[in-house]
């Protein structure tokens, strides 16, 4: 179901390290496949929950400046992430089958790049966000649902800025 056919846009926050994939590759980039999950909550969020027409905060994570970079969409549903055949990759996965894939990945495209990194520390200073898994302790999920109020907060933070 897409955006369109569904009631509410649902808003999510995608982290990635800077190291690893940032919001200048996506933005180099225009799109790119989200690949690499490896963890079996994330990988069902992916396949049951996230819809083409979502929005997703992308979130530097690991890095000198933590925190919000940007945002961008989904423009895919769920489907086999390659990465998991390929025994070069650092995302193999040798139990996987192709006829039975493990891992999933999706689709995104850029939609912006903030003018500076919506630090976790001002993040956390906003009320709405006093119960979002973006500030609880212990939170090691890449990807995770956030409320259209915690989005439009986080949103805020970056025009002021």
């Amino acid at each position: 179901m897409t955006a369109t056919n569904k009631q509410v846009r649902r808003y999510w926050v995608m982290k990635s390290e800077p190291s690893a994939f940032s919001i200048d590759d996506l933005k180099k980039q225009r799109k790119t496949s989200w690949d690499g999950i490896r963890n079996y909550q994330v990988r069902n969020l992916i396949r049951d929950e996230i819809s083409v027409g979502d929005i997703a905060l992308f979130y530097h994570s690991s890095s000198d400046s933590i925190g919000v970079a940007g945002e961008m969409e989904v423009i895919s549903q769920a489907y086999a992430d390659l990465t998991q055949f390929n025994k070069k990759d650092s995302h193999f996965d040798p139990k996987s089958s192709k006829d039975d894939p493990t891992w999933l990945c999706l689709d995104v495209k850029f939609i912006e790049k903030y003018n500076q990194i919506i630090l976790l520390k001002d993040i956390k200073s906003l009320p709405v966000m006093k119960d979002s898994r973006l500030v609880s302790r212990g939170n090691r999920l890449s990807v995770f649902e956030i409320s259209k109020e915690q989005y439009e907060a986080v949103k805020a933070l970056a025009e002021v800025g």
